[in-house]
């Protein structure tokens, strides 16, 4: 392995398609030094970096490796975020806080948007009266609208919705007989009756020339309103149609990473709400300096489910799981925080945590499975079962001593 060689041959092919260092270092999550140390043979990428060259570039590592510049196929576009970008006709579905947010959003980088409501939601009454709502006020160029009728228009078919009303709303959608769409779930959660993932109950009902992805990560809308920029993850089994999300979905305000765990990545967003709910019961108790202790041992439970599951391990540690612990273990924001906070301390609180509802799918989850789920399975005695939380709390610190890390 020559790393000059190699430099000169990943040189040549970044050339090739007109790239840029920085637009490549942006792409694979790099600095543009890196990458000019690569092309100069001063070092040489590590393997999973050169796995994402190999996927980017539509070739072998062993090609990479062998630095051979007539073995390469030079048949798969590139994409960077950046770069050819167009407008698209999107047609949201779902005036909560987070379908109003994507709406809002989407016009705001140049997309021609659509956002559907049920004719009798408050959400979208208010909508159709005002154009705002709490979190933030939409633009003329967004079209409201309580009928399907534009769906067949669409490029992207956006859903965000509460997880356990998916099913009945790619029911409504079969029903449209739509063909060669591209749907992207903006939602957490898992099928209560089921254990489906959200992309599986999407690819079950659809049909099957549709593409479905998922857009997961943290931020909170009022932030996202007020210019505060973030991270988030786009995930497909679809590699095409992930990239071209990436690539026209990317602006200053909404950095996308490319998802490459499908199930991991709709586990670990689902799990943090729960873990979100069992910080908010700290707070409630006075315990906050636990929240540590919680996602140390949140993060080693949910990842034994993702891998129990087919999953990889290293996602928990992403963007979907860990990287959204501060939104809502910390935030004000975050409606599971204030869920668990408010029930430990025998307060109602009417705002959607959706973590109430996926705690039950988790727990069929670890059972089915054979996963152990500690803290899942106490937020689900208090919650559904409600068990008295300091009790709860100490039943967990009375568990059998064991090694943090377990081989």
């Amino acid at each position: 392995m020559n790393a000059v060689d190699i430099g000169k041959y990943l040189s040549e092919l970044r050339k090739y398609y007109g790239v840029t260092q920085e637009e490549l270092a942006v792409r694979v999550g790099v600095t543009r030094q890196a990458v000019s140390k690569w092309e100069t043979g001063i070092t040489i990428p590590d393997i999973e970096i050169l796995m994402n060259l190999s996927e980017i570039y539509g070739i072998s590592i062993n090609d990479i490796i062998k630095a051979d510049l007539t073995n390469i196929k030079f048949q798969k576009e590139i994409v960077f975020p950046e770069k050819n970008k167009s407008v698209k006709n999107v047609f949201v579905i779902g005036c909560g806080r987070w379908g109003t947010f994507i709406a809002w959003y989407l016009d705001k980088i140049g997309h021609a948007v659509s956002l559907y409501g049920r004719e009798q939601s408050d959400n979208m009454k208010k909508l159709l009266e005002t154009r705002k709502n709490q979190y933030l006020s939409l633009p003329e160029t967004i079209n409201l609208t309580t009928s399907y009728k534009e769906l067949d228009k669409a490029d992207y078919i956006i859903i965000s919705v509460s997880a356990q009303k998916l099913q009945e709303v790619v029911h409504e959608l079969a029903n449209q007989f739509l063909q060669g769409k591209t749907i992207v779930l903006c939602m957490k959660g898992i099928e209560i009756e089921t254990g489906r993932r959200l992309s599986q109950i999407a690819s079950d009902t659809l049909e099957h020339s549709n593409k479905i992805a998922v857009w997961l990560g943290p931020g909170h809308v009022q932030e996202f309103y007020r210019g505060i920029p973030n991270c988030m993850v786009i995930d497909s089994n679809d590699e095409l149609i992930k990239d071209e999300l990436i690539r026209n979905f990317s602006s200053e305000l909404i950095r996308f990473y490319y998802g490459t765990d499908l199930i991991g990545n709709e586990i670990g967003a689902a799990a943090k709400n729960v873990i979100g709910i069992a910080a908010g019961m700290l707070e409630g108790l006075d315990l906050s300096s636990l929240k540590g202790a919680l996602m140390a041992r949140g993060t080693s439970e949910v990842a034994r489910l993702i891998i129990a599951m087919g999953g990889k391990a290293s996602t928990v540690y992403g963007l979907c799981h860990l990287g959204d612990y501060e939104a809502t273990l910390f935030s004000e924001h975050s409606h599971n925080l204030c869920f668990g906070k408010n029930i430990v301390q025998g307060k109602t609180y009417n705002q959607l945590a959706e973590g109430y509802y996926t705690v039950k799918a988790i727990r069929n989850l670890g059972k089915a499975y054979g996963v152990e789920l500690p803290i899942c399975e106490a937020v689900y005695q208090i919650v559904h079962e409600e068990k008295e939380p300091k009790s709860i709390l100490k039943s967990l610190f009375d568990r059998s001593l064991k090694n943090e890390f377990i081989k």
